[in-house]
């Protein structure tokens, strides 16, 4: 169990979002902080999680933009296909060549598509009352709220369960340490697909929001069955 070794910074979500409620100014941002989280002690058997990825220009979120939003409700016991969503954005930053070949969304796929400004009220009324789930929280986190304060000069903030983090976790108790160096172990990649290969779970073709928040949600059931006990409350994993 990972019990012991997940140490999320103690952050008061529950007063943070009151906070942000009062001095939001945007009303999809005050409804979002309005409909609040669950309490930190709330078992991971009860919450609602919303898995979410992004496809981008680039991996800086002061020179890219996001290009594609995927996202899907699931608990511990289902994923709710029929509930994900998936957006396509225009982005403000020119498309990378190198971007490109890895998501393969090119400038006509995005030629007609719309602005953050009249998406992100979707994607907030999705992810109001749940707990993001993301592989890697440096993406979905800055790149969305930079977006914002771009756009409506207004950020966001919102907690988050990073399966790569409880990866990167898990491997550095199993195969960290000098004595597993001397014996030739290291930790193994925590990409999505290599931690999901770990777990018995299917390959699915990388780089589209969608494909890719549905393999984050089925990575964080299966983390969480691995190395966690149901009752364990939220706070144990969330950032």
């Amino acid at each position: 169990m990972l019990n012991k070794l997940m140490s999320a910074p103690s952050i008061d979500w529950q007063t943070k979002f009151k906070r942000k409620l009062e001095t939001a100014t945007n009303e999809d941002l005050k409804s979002y902080y309005q409909a609040g989280i669950p309490l930190d002690g709330t078992p991971l058997e009860e919450v609602t999680f919303l898995a979410m990825d992004f496809e981008t220009t680039g991996l800086d979120p002061d020179q890219d933009d996001i290009i594609t939003i995927g996202t899907v409700p699931f608990n511990l016991n289902r994923i709710f296909i029929n509930q994900a969503k998936h957006w396509t954005i225009r982005p403000r930053k020119q498309l990378e060549e190198d971007s490109v070949v890895i998501h393969g969304i090119t400038h006509s796929d995005v030629l007609d598509a719309p602005d953050l400004t009249l998406v992100f009220p979707e994607v907030l009324a999705e992810m109001s009352g749940k707990i993001m789930v993301v592989h890697y929280q440096r993406i979905e986190r800055e790149f969305f709220n930079r977006a914002l304060l771009t756009r409506i000069q207004e950020g966001i903030e919102f907690p988050v369960v990073d399966t790569m983090r409880i990866e990167t976790q898990f491997q550095q108790k199993q195969n960290g340490g000098l004595v597993n160096k001397l014996r030739g172990k290291k930790p193994q990649s925590v990409r999505l697909g290599a931690s999901r290969t770990r777990y018995g779970l299917p390959q699915y073709t990388p780089h589209h929001a969608l494909t890719d928040a549905v393999a984050t949600a089925e990575l964080l059931q299966a983390q969480i069955a691995y190395h966690f006990e149901r009752k364990n409350p939220i706070s144990k994993i969330w950032l």
